[in-house]
């Protein structure tokens, strides 16, 4: 599961000043394994003066594209990042895990679904590739797509995007809000808050017609369109959301001690099972599951470790875990016993956990 694949770069191709979208091709043999669904990311990881450094990004190419593609914007400070941006080229070989992720809904050709899609900054990424297979695999869907950013020259995906909308003509609505650049409508300048939902959803989006919305963004605007979708009457199972991992902007990391246990830390034996291998492992009070398989050297997937990404998702078959963070599974998924390995820190003294679920 945690195993990583080289892939080569056959193109990279400047998007916005501070943005690249990178194409890549799995090795011989490796094709099924890079096989996605719209809107997952791909886990990379590159080794910068002796630091190894995992990142995730996601997936901007449709699932019928024939390609496989991500979008990667420059964050201040950021080694993998500034080094996509500045240094990565055609012919390059990068090292990636398959396609995990599950910010997407099943398709369903035979019905006219109408979707809705907010999106901050880079969090285009995913939405466009949900879009593209959407808009190509249901004949009958619309979707509306609004996507928020400072000023013109930071969209991402401009072209394409136009290209999109007038391919599916009546079926795309793209509209734009700029912080910063003046438009000629006051509704598409400015921010996304409660406001700005309220005049969007009185003019140009119903949100009681929408079947599934996607959100993907900086946390705090994200979390307020979720809350006004809902108080709008969407159903909050019909809201998707991916966010950034917002504090850790991708500098090179440092060695974290383990918190301080507090009066529930506790020890535990860990039955953890990982790619077929299953080990019977302590965990000492106050360590992470996650910390304590690569503590006894099982090489346990992970990227953000902060509770964003689900790279390390495990599932809890007996024991009681409490979770520092979760930003990436939903509820059914806790309510099937998967939880975030690098969030959780047991409550009993016994867990049994895998990987392999």
């Amino acid at each position: 599961m945690s195993r990583f694949h080289a892939l080569t770069v056959t193109e990279v191709t400047a998007d916005t000043r501070d943005a690249v979208v990178v194409t890549l091709r799995p090795g011989p043999g490796d094709e099924e394994l890079f096989r996605f669904t719209q809107g997952q990311y791909l886990t990379f990881r590159r080794h910068f003066d002796d630091h190894e450094v995992r990142r995730c990004y996601s997936i901007c190419a449709g699932a019928d594209d024939g390609a496989l593609k991500v979008g990667i914007k420059r964050v201040d400070g950021g080694a993998f990042s500034c080094w996509a941006n500045e240094d990565l080229k055609a012919g390059d070989t990068v090292e990636a895990m398959p396609p995990l992720g599950s910010f997407f809904a099943p398709l369903e050709p035979e019905k006219a679904k109408f979707y809705a899609g907010f999106a901050g900054g880079s969090g285009i990424t995913p939405i466009l590739s949900i879009l593209k297979t959407v808009l190509a695999r249901e004949p009958d869907a619309q979707f509306t797509l609004v996507y928020a950013n400072r000023q013109v020259s930071s969209i991402m995906f401009r072209e394409e995007l136009e290209d999109l909308k007038n391919r599916y003509l009546g079926r795309l609505q793209i509209i734009h809000i700029l912080k910063s650049d003046a438009q000629d409508t006051e509704l598409f300048s400015g921010r996304i808050d409660e406001l700005k939902l309220e005049e969007l959803f009185q003019a140009l989006i119903d949100p009681q017609d929408i079947d599934q919305a996607f959100l993907c963004g900086p946390h705090g605007m994200m979390e307020t369109v979720r809350r006004s979708l809902e108080i709008h009457g969407l159903a909050a199972d019909r809201i998707k959301q991916e966010l950034f991992k917002s504090d850790q902007p991708g500098r090179l990391p440092q060695r974290e001690r383990s918190p301080a246990a507090d009066p529930r830390a506790k020890e535990a034996d860990l039955k953890l099972t990982h790619d077929g291998t299953t080990r019977e492992i302590h965990m000492e009070a106050g360590e992470t599951i996650l910390e304590a398989a690569h503590r006894h050297d099982i090489d346990a997937p992970y990227s953000c470790c902060a509770g964003v990404c689900s790279t390390c998702r495990g599932r809890l078959l007996e024991g009681e875990v409490e979770m520092a963070a979760n930003h990436a599974l939903e509820d059914d998924e806790i309510r099937n016993g998967f939880i975030l390995t690098c969030q959780s820190r047991p409550l009993t003294k016994r867990l049994v956990v895998t990987y392999d679920a």
